[in-house]
């Protein structure tokens, strides 16, 4: 039996494949490793219900780019599954994996952060380092968000969006300042607004931040994978799914050609190790 586990630093979500398809589907607390240490993820997977005989794990997680972080998540693996053999990927990899099968393509991230990757068809081939949304993360939600705080503290936004904004928010000034930096996790805080923008997307102003933000994406990403941007560009998370049409039309004006948009890996992750 083969153990599919896709997570974020919210939720991890693990799904269980026999030779005719998914026979358990659980989810848990999201697992990072940056964020946790090896005793804290094996309780978190020690919360799993009995998922039988497990031969194979693939999990694919946040946090799981280099080495070390690679080690801490197998070792917690294998105190709860010892006899299964563990394959731990990034969460860029599953994102490639879901939209592009066995083709190659490139594949993007768009939601909390943002990443991309040119995927061979197996394996990641280049990726631009994405630099977290103060230095990069262009088109993510925490992007979106800070943009939108920005100008509307610098009274930059139209009257009507400060308006609807702090009718809806009820935020001071010192809120704000206080979660950005002195409280943990200012990305998810900043991330929150753009459910403010989706609801105003009719406003020019709202619509123009979000396009400019997709098209900072594209010339900063992107393009950098030089003579493969004639490739499907495939997108995984939910600014990209609910932000589509506005993502779609800076694609068009930009001249590069868009593949699938889906607002989770998870599915495309069952496909394609069930073609295994």
């Amino acid at each position: 039996m083969i153990l599919i586990a896709e997570s974020g630093s919210t939720k991890t979500d693990w799904v269980l494949l026999g030779s005719k398809g998914v026979t358990k589907h659980q989810q848990t607390l999201g697992i990072n490793p940056y964020h946790q240490n090896t005793s804290s993820i094996i309780n978190i997977i020690s919360s799993l219900d009995d998922f039988g005989s497990v031969t194979k794990i693939f999990f694919y997680g946040a946090g799981c780019a280099v080495d070390e972080k690679k080690q801490i998540i197998k070792d917690s693996l294998l105190k709860i599954f010892p006899d299964a053999d563990c394959e731990i990927n990034s969460d860029v990899l599953a994102a490639a994996r879901s939209v592009c099968g066995r083709e190659k393509g490139i594949a993007c991230i768009i939601g909390t952060g943002s990443n991309s990757c040119l995927y061979d068809g197996e394996n990641i081939e280049h990726n631009v380092p994405p630099l977290g949304y103060i230095l990069g993360d262009e088109g993510s939600g925490a992007v979106l968000g800070k943009k939108l705080i920005a100008d509307i503290l610098k009274d930059l936004a139209p009257k009507e969006i400060k308006s609807a904004f702090y009718e809806k928010y009820k935020l001071e000034y010192a809120d704000i300042i206080n979660k950005v930096y002195k409280e943990e996790a200012p990305s998810r805080f900043l991330a929150q607004f753009t459910v403010f923008l989706s609801e105003n997307i009719h406003s020019p102003y709202v619509s123009q931040l979000v396009k400019k933000s997709f098209s900072e994406f594209f010339e900063r990403n992107i393009k950098q994978y030089d003579n493969h941007i004639s490739l499907p560009i495939h997108f995984i998370g939910s600014i990209a799914f609910y932000f589509k049409n506005e993502l779609q039309m800076v694609a068009k004006e930009t001249g590069l050609s868009l593949g699938k948009i889906q607002q989770s890996p998870l599915e495309g992750l069952i496909q394609y190790h069930l073609g295994e």
